[in-house]
């Protein structure tokens, strides 16, 4: 995520490309808060990572979107659907599957808003340079 630059990524089954779940940077805090779930952090696999953070959360009674899984939507949500779905979850991303569970993209808040909101380019100077990268077909 670091190299990327990217908030978060999909967790998929093994072999295939079944959505089973997400590691967002706010996941990432339980490498600092938590150590006693894993040990060596370096070389736990994504399924680990995910099976040890919720496991935790569940003794500690906490309720998180790792815990609760994915939030997932269709190709045919509408963007009012996902903009009350982002909002009720307190999440930045939904993942896009198929009939089958099958990954087929991501829609994050930032991706929504730069479709509502234009701003010509510099119009906040550097203010939000390093926040995400916008991806490269962006228009914004």
């Amino acid at each position: 995520m670091r190299k990327k630059r990217i908030g978060g990524i999909p967790v998929v089954e093994s072999g295939g490309s079944r959505a089973v779940g997400n590691i967002s940077l706010r996941d990432v805090q339980f490498l600092l808060t938590a150590p006693e779930i894993y040990h060596d952090y370096r070389s736990i696999t994504a399924k680990n990572f995910l099976t040890a953070v919720r496991s935790y959360l569940e003794k500690h009674h906490k309720v998180t979107p790792i815990r609760s899984g994915m939030i997932m939507c269709k190709r045919d949500n509408t963007m009012k659907e996902l903009i009350n779905l982002l909002d009720s979850e307190k999440i930045h991303r939904i993942y896009v599957v198929d009939d089958y569970g099958n990954l087929d993209g991501v829609i994050t808040l930032r991706d929504i808003i730069s479709k509502l909101v234009h701003e010509p380019h510099g119009y906040f100077g550097d203010f939000f340079d390093g926040v995400l990268p916008l991806p490269q077909n962006s228009r914004v």
